[in-house]
């Protein structure tokens, strides 16, 4: 793999650009790999890039039915934060973030970290309380945030209005190396950093059934073939109820569409990240000028990639008080996402119930946030049988009544 750097693209000037390799190389499918990962969006990507990395496990393939990135990878709002409350998601969250600070370096590949900070508004006295709760347990968890005035909120986004008639700001949970990073550039950096180990991403792939034998995977029936493996990996967000199904067993998970939208390029005038909770409703602006406005999921099952009238807008209508500019700002695009939910609104990191598979889901709408810690955490599960940062997140857990109920933490309802 060609190495990017300031002097390759001085050299490759020189000649009209003709020398760069392809990012990953087009794979057919092998008859047998040590481990098939179904997914090729960011949590299945990591998790083959740490199965090689760390562990030197290559002979990997990672399958996927559509576009690599084309899922959730590339339909959500880029934030990346890991001031939650539990001990279990604050860990794995906390070791995600730290290793987006430097997953640029670690690919040879620009994802655009950008640490400009993520604050989430108190608007009632009831999110005073929960924020300051939160923020004494990050203090012990090691995880660096703070609750902040709303004068400094004030500082920190001059064209907020603080003092809204129902929904007044006072304060905020603030984690100033919390940010945001380029969605599709974190796939495109993993995917590279694969190939480049000699494993498989073999797009245009979908399974339409799982092998087993006496308990234990022995591989899966795609499009394109018969591919025996020895260890499976189940990563494809809000499908997993469906690929579960193949393999035997069922999934305490329902799947809804969340939506999102940019505006019109503007100006620079917001360089944080703001989640209104109360209103439900989040803000940035991105590099190119466009304002990104997230809000909830829908109120239904759904596995429809696109987005509604009536939740824009619904979601627009909320942020216009604390956020009175955008109400002046035309629409450019909107798009929608399937997000995986759980019971207790925490992801599924577990063995299951077929021998030698595994599954990763349940993210619900925090998944781009946990893409590199996920990886790092379903590799070493795969690889070792255990791993101290998914313990909790097993699937037994729902049998045992040991959630780890994180609706708390981000003050809404998922």
């Amino acid at each position: 793999m060609k190495r990017y750097s300031a002097f390759a693209i001085a050299k490759e000037a020189l000649r009209d650009h003709t020398g760069w390799d392809r990012a990953w190389r087009r794979a057919t499918p092998k008859k047998r790999y040590d481990v098939v990962i179904v997914g090729a969006g960011g949590h299945g990507l990591a998790t083959a890039y740490y199965l090689g990395k760390n562990f030197g496990i290559t002979n990997v393939a990672v399958l996927e039915k559509g576009w690599l990135g084309g899922g959730n990878t590339g339909r959500n709002t880029t934030i990346i934060r890991s001031n939650y409350l539990q001990d279990p998601s604050a860990a794995i969250y906390e070791k995600s973030r730290s290793l987006y600070e430097t997953m640029s370096q670690d690919l040879n590949y620009n994802v655009m970290f950008s640490p400009r900070g993520v604050m989430m508004l108190a608007q009632t006295e009831h999110e005073v309380r929960g924020f300051k709760r939160t923020a004494h347990a990050n203090a012990l968890q090691g995880v660096v945030t703070e609750f902040i005035s709303p004068a400094r909120v004030k500082q920190l986004v001059p064209i907020m209005n603080i003092d809204g008639p129902r929904y007044p700001v006072l304060g905020a949970l603030w984690q100033a190396r919390a940010g945001t990073a380029r969605h599709d550039a974190v796939a495109w950096g993993y995917a590279r950093a694969c190939s480049d180990m000699g494993m498989d991403i073999i797009q245009k792939c979908e399974v339409t059934g799982v092998q087993s034998d006496g308990g234990r995977v022995t591989g899966v029936s795609t499009t394109q073939g018969n591919i025996a493996c020895d260890k499976l990996g189940m990563v494809v967000a809000g499908h997993s109820g469906a690929l579960a199904d193949m393999a035997g067993f069922r999934l305490p998970i329902e799947s809804v569409a969340l939506q999102a939208l940019v505006s019109e390029p503007i100006k620079p005038c917001m360089d944080v990240v703001v989640m209104a909770n109360t209103v439900h409703g989040y803000l940035s602006q991105s590099d190119k000028g466009e304002m990104v406005i997230g809000g909830g999921t829908d109120g239904f099952n759904s596995y429809t990639q696109r987005g509604s009238f009536h939740h824009i807008e619904e979601t627009v209508r909320a942020l216009i008080e604390t956020f009175p500019m955008i109400s002046r700002l035309k629409m450019l695009r909107q798009w929608g996402g399937i997000v995986d939910i759980t019971g207790d609104r925490s992801p599924i990191l577990s063995k299951t119930p077929l021998g030698g598979c595994f599954i990763n889901c349940g993210w619900g709408t925090g998944g781009f946030k946990a893409i590199p810690g996920s990886g790092w955490a379903m590799a070493e599960l795969m690889a070792r049988g255990r791993s101290p940062l998914t313990d909790a997140f097993g699937l037994n857990r729902f049998r045992e009544g040991r959630f780890v109920d994180e609706s708390v933490a981000a003050g809404v309802a998922h």
